[in-house]
This record gives C-alpha cells, sequence and structure tokens, in this order.
C-alpha cells in the first residue's frame, strides 16, 4: 500500500490499482505529443517498470524475461514477409509498372462513362495485392489519374474520393502488411487470414466499382462521357503486354500461399524477386531504383520492427502492474457480452486508426483485447475477428477529417482542389465501408468458407 498525507489526513492506496491505469493515461497523453510511438513505449515501459519494483509491485527477476521476448520476436519466422511485401511493392511503384498499369486500364475503360473512375478502382485493387502500403497506393493513383481525372471534366470530390477510398484496400486485399502483423499479433495462420480477407475484399472493391457505374449513370454531370476509343490490334497487344506481367505476379503469390506450395514468407520473397524480374523486363531496374526500395524497405522495417520491441515492453510492464486484468474485467463486464464487446472493441480500433498508424494499433490495442475475445468469443473466431479489424481500419483511415488516406491525397493533389471537396468524395465511400464491414460481421461465413476448403 502507499500513503498520502493530503490535508491532514492519511490515504492509503492500492499501487496495483494506481501503476496500471497510469500507465495507460501515460501512454495515451504521450501519443497525443507526436513523439515516435516506439520511443514512447519503451519509454514508458522503464519508467513504470522503475515505479513497480520501487513500491514491490513488480519483481526484478519479472523484467528479465524482455530478453527473452526480443529473442522470440527475432525467431519469428513469419514476421520476415514484411519486408518481402514491403520490396515487392516499392519495386513495382519505383520501377514505374505500376503507372504504366494505371494508364493502360484508363485507356481500355475510357469510353465507358465513368471509365476512369472504374479504373482508379480496379488499379487500386491491383495496387493493393501488390504494394500493402495505403502511402504508397493513393500517392502513386494521386499523382497520376488525378490530372487525368480533372482533364476529363470529372466532378472534383467524385475523382478525390475515388482515389482515396481505392487506396485503402491494401489495408484488407491480400497480401497485406496489416494482415501479416495482425495473424501474427493474434497468434493465427496469415495464410489463412489472406484467404479470410480475400472475399471480404473483392467485395469491398466490387461496391466501389458499383457505386462508380450508378452515380456517373444517374448523374452524368459527375463524368462527361469520353466518347468510344478505337485501339488497333496491335495497342491492344501492347495493352495487354503491360497488363499480364504484375497480374501474374500477384496469382502467383497469392497462388503459392492458397494451395500451399509457399508459406507468405517464401511466397513475399518470391514475390520480391519476381518484381526484380519485371523491373527489368520494363527497364526499370537500376542500380539508383534498387538502392532507393531498399532504402524504403529498410525505413519501413526498422520502425515495424521498433514499434514491436516497445510494445513487447510496455506490455510485459503492463501486464506486471496488473493492467492487463483490469482492461480484461473491464471488457468482460461491458453490457451486452459478445455484442457489447465488439462494439466496444470496433469504436476503439475505429477512433484509434484516426490518430495512429495501423502498425502501432495492431501492437498496443489487439493484444489488450485478444484474451478478452478468446474468452468470449472463442479461439475459432479469431481468424473472423482479424479480418473484422483490418476492414475497420480501412475505414477509419478513410473518415474525415483525421483519415490518413485523406492526408496522403491532400499532400499531392493541386492547390486548386479543396480540403472540403476531398472531404465530401470520400463520405459516400466511408458508408460503403461500414455497410461492408457490418456485413462481414453479420455473415461470419463470407470470412470463414474459404479457409475451411482444402487447398494443399
Amino acid at each position: 500500500m502507499i500513503e498520502i498525507e493530503f490535508l491532514g489526513y492519511v490515504i492509503a492506496l492500492d499501487p496495483t490499482v494506481i501503476l496500471g491505469p497510469g500507465m495507460f493515461c501515460s501512454l495515451v497523453i504521450v501519443l497525443l505529443t507526436g513523439y515516435p510511438v516506439a520511443f514512447c513505449l519503451g519509454g514508458i515501459a522503464v519508467i513504470f517498470s522503475i515505479l513497480g519494483m520501487g513500491v514491490g509491485v513488480i519483481d526484478p527477476l519479472f523484467v528479465t524475461a524482455l530478453p527473452q521476448r526480443i529473442l522470440g520476436i527475432m525467431a519469428n519466422f513469419t514476421l520476415l514477409a514484411i519486408p518481402a511485401f514491403i520490396f515487392m511493392g516499392a519495386m513495382l511503384e519505383t520501377s514505374g509498372i505500376a503507372e504504366r498499369l494505371l494508364e493502360s486500364m484508363g485507356k481500355l475503360l475510357g469510353g465507358i462513362r465513368g471509365g476512369l473512375a472504374l479504373a482508379v478502382v480496379i488499379v487500386g485493387s491491383l495496387l493493393a495485392a501488390t504494394t500493402g502500403v495505403v502511402a504508397a497506393t493513393v500517392t502513386t493513383m494521386g499523382l497520376i489519374s488525378l490530372p487525368a481525372m480533372l482533364r476529363a471534366g470529372y466532378d472534383r470530390s467524385l475523382a478525390t474520393g475515388v482515389i482515396a477510398a481505392s487506396g485503402t484496400l491494401g489495408q484488407i486485399i491480400p497480401p497485406s502488411i496489416v494482415l501479416v502483423v495482425l495473424g501474427d499479433q493474434l497468434g493465427i495462420s496469415v495464410g489463412d487470414l489472406f484467404l479470410g480477407s480475400l472475399i471480404p475484399g473483392i467485395l469491398m472493391a466490387s461496391v466501389f466499382a458499383i457505386y462508380v457505374l450508378v452515380i456517373t449513370t444517374l448523374k452524368p454531370e459527375l463524368a462527361p462521357q469520353q466518347g468510344s476509343i478505337e485501339l488497333s490490334p496491335l495497342q491492344i497487344l501492347q495493352l495487354i503486354r503491360i497488363m499480364l506481367p504484375p497480374l501474374g505476379l500477384i496469382l502467383v503469390v497469392l497462388g503459392s500461399i492458397f494451395f500451399g506450395i509457399a508459406t507468405p514468407t517464401e511466397a513475399g520473397t518470391l514475390g520480391a524477386i519476381g518484381a526484380i524480374i519485371l523491373a527489368g523486363i520494363h527497364k526499370g531496374f537500376s542500380r539508383k531504383a534498387l538502392s532507393q526500395v531498399c532504402d524504403e524497405t529498410m525505413r519501413t522495417t526498422s520502425m515495424v520492427m521498433a514499434i514491436l520491441l516497445g510494445s513487447t515492453a510496455f506490455s510485459l510492464v503492463f501486464r506486471g502492474v496488473g493492467g492487463d486484468e483490469l482492461i480484461a474485467n473491464i471488457l468482460i463486464n461491458l453490457p451486452g457480452g459478445k455484442i457489447g464487446f465488439m462494439i466496444f472493441s470496433m469504436l476503439i480500433i475505429f477512433f484509434l486508426g484516426f490518430f495512429i498508424d495501423f502498425f502501432e494499433i495492431a501492437f498496443i490495442a489487439v493484444p489488450l483485447l485478444l484474451p478478452t475475445a478468446r474468452q468470449l468469443l472463442g479461439p475459432e473466431a479469431l481468424l473472423w475477428l482479424g479480418v473484422v479489424i483490418g476492414a475497420n481500419l480501412q475505414t477509419s483511415f478513410l473518415t474525415p477529417p483525421f483519415g490518413f488516406a485523406l492526408f496522403y491525397l491532400r499532400g499531392v493533389a493541386p492547390k486548386s482542389i479543396t480540403t472540403k471537396e476531398i472531404y465530401m468524395g470520400a463520405l459516400p465511400f466511408v458508408g460503403l465501408q461500414i455497410c461492408v464491414l457490418c456485413l462481414i460481421i453479420i455473415a461470419p461465413s463470407l470470412v470463414n468458407w474459404l479457409p475451411t476448403l482444402s487447398w494443399s
């Protein structure tokens, strides 16, 4: 017990009741300052471990478990898939393959009303299956397709909304880095998580495409008709030659996972090698490009691992001061049981998606929710929960006023486009994402059906 004298009264406080909430509140406050997340987590863990040992709550031997945990992270074979998929996406983007793919699809669909917007949705889905990073996809399509859509007379809100929404598909369409991290944190197969997210991801992209076709038909002024485009057989062959290689790479990577030929880590390595080969074929491979891709891969991977190490230290000390038991008791005693837990946890993840990246959410929030999820939902529901969390993060990345995808697009959009127009364009797609998210929650079979099939 800690005794505090206040106005002549001696107040006895249980340190286990103080340190847990204090540690969590300190993390929230420090995160709002904008300080690097990895150092926030690690620094708070060090401070509260000292406090905990000082008041006798934490045994010094308990803290010695941290090196063993770090060694366990270093030996985690699944995490090797992260730099592999980052490298694959960065190589396809840097070599110009992604740009040529978007231009080719725009030519093929240019004769359809809303064809350019439809091309953005399709290519956004393909880029999601290669880059898996929202910033890369939104920035690439914003730089390439937004000027073309504005020149064609597209409504600014529709143009910016479809680009931002398509860019967020990388959260849910496999092979997604988000799903790799979630699979590791939830302790489930990444391959099964890829399979489970395939139908929801295709459903999300299909809903976007249908909305574009319907809204441009009902309101023709949003997307002026471009007229039919006559393509010669030679031009068609050239477009096919540009489109087939990246499509083939995606099918090889996902197919090798789905049919049990390769693990996600091995498939990521295969995809990285394939991206180098494609870059060489399209004359986009050079020493400078390789250096740039390696630098980007190293920076992103280092950030992920630093956050993971910091979150590991934080979770260890948080458990030592009894914080995990406090969180579990709160979640279990929520009104509504399973439904109450799902509503509360989804709202928390949705809210956190406004302010911090999905890596931090996966490493901070998911471990706190996991014990209660196992108890209330059962271990067999963790696969479904992982896909639901991924779809939820995708929605939060697009929601005004703090959605990251909107910030990325604002950074590359012309100054003539106002922030209000970007926000207004995103709102219909936020509604569509929420509808699909609710459908996934109501119908778990959309997630669980493919993983139950025998693929290997």
